[in-house]
């Protein structure tokens, strides 16, 4: 391979996945030439980022001349020769999961999970897995297994987390895709931290199957636990949406899922409402300025733009303190760290409410297209040792806040299943990227990501 085609290559995989596909469809590269070239950046970048922590690249190659004799056939596949990565938490037959925990630092899985087998059907190239959170708890990602992953823009900085690993070998052009997931901002935060695009899809959109706490199996089910792509366009976040989404055993046997269109295909038509500011925690002054700006340009195409709360938001405070009700609950259940217990009375109560929340957002959506937000209310933070998570303090603009506090952004789209796609959207002082939540309808994940597509395109 020559300099000149190495470069070509990795600018193909820098440019994502839809360009990746669209080249080995051409005949412009081969999977095999992608696969090589990505390999080739890992090794050379990897080592003072570590976001690729399970490297399998000789099984990645095999994928990749499999791809390239599937072409030969003239067979074709949306994703087909596509070089990626999956998050240390889903299950690849063979290689161990551990989500970063010790104890299960050898236990190897030999079953896929079921979108990592839906991604290779539909033809993509699995180089190895990415870094996460410990039990992806946190908002960077380190763990005593793999270490700490750094933010390939500033590496005294997060990369975001838990799906942190996966948003740093994106940023840093060493892969064309990234499988993630997201309970409280994990897709979302890293997206937002390095720049990338993500999507936290609505809940049951796309199988949970084989993304399990080591060693457990559970069914699919009403849970706000999603799995999520992360990539560098939106045009790449609605393929692999085309690719792996639908229900899987045994709700398949019966359901078929049909999302609906993107609700506008223009931004002079599209009704949002633009929130900087939440009563949980404290958003930056950079932060404030890009929502603001975005907000004036989208005016200026003609949108239907509102700056005050709408009589149809719900209780921004209550989403909140429930949520992280619920989250403890659920990761006392089945993970460290969680604390909450509530009795069966008091979780059904808790439903209750969530289902509540799920009315008011419908009527919210009557009224607007989709609501547009802060995924943090700062850029990415410095990296943070303190092990107890109550203790930790964020400085933002100059004011002590709690750490946990910015988890708040995140609960508006978690606590009832709602699809929300983070958008890179500005730079703050230090060169940071800010990203820009689009939350929209239940089911209405191309909607989201169709704004994203056109916010990207008006922010250049």
């Amino acid at each position: 391979m020559t300099k000149s085609s190495q470069n070509s290559f990795e600018e193909l995989i820098a440019q994502g996945a839809s360009a990746c596909a669209q080249a080995v469809a051409d005949g412009r590269a081969s999977a095999l030439e992608l696969c090589d070239a990505a390999i080739g950046r890992i090794e050379v970048l990897d080592g003072a980022i570590n976001a690729v922590v399970l490297r399998d690249f000789d099984r990645a190659r095999e994928q990749a001349r499999a791809a390239d004799a599937a072409r030969a056939r003239g067979e074709r596949a949306p994703l087909l020769g596509v070089p990626m990565t999956v998050k240390e938490s889903f299950n690849v037959a063979g290689l161990p999961t551990s989500w970063g925990l010790p104890p299960f630092k050898d236990f190897r899985p030999q079953e896929d999970a079921v979108a990592v087998q839906r991604l290779k059907t539909a033809g993509a190239v699995i180089l190895g897995k990415t870094n996460i959170a410990m039990a992806l708890a946190d908002w960077q990602s380190a763990n005593p297994v793999y270490g700490r992953t750094v933010n390939p823009l500033d590496a005294s900085r997060s990369p975001g987390g838990s799906s942190g690993g996966g948003a740093a070998a994106l940023a840093a052009g060493m892969v064309a895709l990234e499988l993630g997931s997201d309970l409280y901002g994990s897709v979302r935060v890293p997206a937002h931290f390095c720049g990338v695009y993500g999507h936290k899809p609505s809940v049951g959109v796309l199988p949970t199957r084989g993304h399990d706490f080591p060693g457990t199996r559970m069914e699919p089910g009403d849970r706000p636990a999603v799995i999520g792509p992360l990539a560098r366009s939106a045009e790449d976040l609605d393929l692999v949406l085309g690719a792996i989404a639908g229900p899987e055993l045994p709700n398949a046997q019966a359901w078929r899922l049909a999302l609906p269109a993107p609700r506008h295909s223009r931004l002079r038509d599209w009704r949002v409402l633009v929130l900087d500011q939440h009563p949980a925690c404290i958003t930056s002054e950079a932060m404030r300025g890009a929502l603001d700006t975005l907000a004036h340009r989208l005016e200026g195409e003609g949108a239907r733009v509102a700056r005050s709360s709408s009589e149809r938001l719900p209780n921004l405070q209550d989403i909140c303190d429930r949520y992280v009700t619920l989250v403890t609950t659920l990761l006392g259940a089945w993970e460290p760290g969680g604390s909450t217990t509530l009795s069966a009375h008091d979780w059904i109560r808790l439903m209750g409410t969530r289902d509540q929340y799920r009315v008011q957002w419908r009527a919210f959506f009557e009224e607007f297209d989709a609501l547009l937000c802060p995924p943090f209310g700062c850029a990415a933070y410095p990296h943070e040792e303190n092990p107890d998570w109550n203790a930790r303090r964020l400085l933002i603009d100059g004011q002590s806040t709690p750490y946990g506090a910015q988890g708040a952004w995140a609960t508006l789209a978690s606590m009832a299943g709602l699809p929300a796609t983070v958008a890179p959207l500005a730079r703050d002082a230090d060169s940071l990227p800010l990203g820009v939540q689009i939350i929209g309808p239940y089911l209405e994940d191309r909607s989201t990501i169709a704004l994203a597509r056109q916010l990207g395109e008006l922010a250049g």
